[in-house]
C-alpha cells in the first residue's frame, strides 16, 4: 500500500533550470506606469427645450397610450399601431432623439412591427434613452405624420418638473 506522501512520475521527469542570476527585465517591453488621473464625470444631459404654450392639436391627432418593455426590449400598443395603421410586418425606423425614441414608418426600414403588434425596441436604443424592463413608457401617436414617439418615465417627469413646481408653490397654472 502506498503512503500519501509518496510522488511517482509519470512521464518524463523535469528538472527546473538555475539561470534566476541571469534573467534580466527588459525594460523597453514593459511600460512606465501611468500617472494616477481622477476618473472622468459623467456626460452632460442635454438640455431640454424652453417651455411653450400648449400646441392646437385635436384629439385625432394626438393619441397617447401607456406601455411596458419586456426583458426582450419589446412593446406592444395595439390602439395606436391600429391608429397608425401599422399592422404585423410593417416595416419602421427607430431612432433617438433628445432622450425619447422616435418611431417612423419607412418601406426600407430596418425593423418591423411583430406578429403579435409588438415594436422592438434595439438594445443600444435602450441603453441611451435609459429604458429598461418594466419601466413604464409614454408613447403619442402623431396620426397625421405617421410617427410615434415613446418617452421613458425619466424624460416624462424632467419635461413636467417645472409644471410641478408651480403647482406646488401655488402659482396658477392654467
Amino acid at each position: 500500500m502506498l503512503a500519501r506522501n509518496d510522488v511517482f512520475a509519470v512521464g518524463p521527469v523535469m528538472t527546473p533550470t538555475r539561470r534566476l542570476d541571469r534573467e534580466q527585465i527588459i525594460g523597453v517591453l514593459i511600460p512606465a506606469p501611468l500617472p494616477a488621473r481622477s476618473r472622468p464625470g459623467p456626460a452632460p444631459m442635454p438640455a431640454l427645450p424652453a417651455p411653450r404654450p400648449p400646441a392646437t392639436a385635436s384629439l385625432d391627432e394626438v393619441l397617447i397610450g401607456v406601455a411596458r418593455p419586456d426583458r426582450s426590449g419589446r412593446v406592444t400598443e395595439h390602439s395606436l399601431l391600429g391608429a397608425l395603421r401599422w399592422p404585423a410586418g410593417h416595416r419602421i425606423d427607430i431612432r433617438p432623439h433628445s432622450g425619447m425614441l422616435v418611431v417612423s414608418s419607412a418601406s426600407a426600414g430596418q425593423h418591423v412591427v411583430g406578429s403579435r403588434g409588438e415594436l422592438p425596441l434595439p438594445a443600444s436604443v435602450r441603453q441611451m434613452c435609459a429604458i429598461v424592463p418594466g419601466q413604464p413608457l409614454l408613447l403619442a401617436a402623431l396620426v397625421a405624420h405617421d410617427l410615434l414617439v415613446i418617452h421613458p418615465a425619466n424624460t416624462v417627469v424632467r419635461l413636467l418638473v417645472d409644471l410641478h413646481a408651480q403647482v406646488v408653490s401655488g402659482r396658477r397654472v392654467c
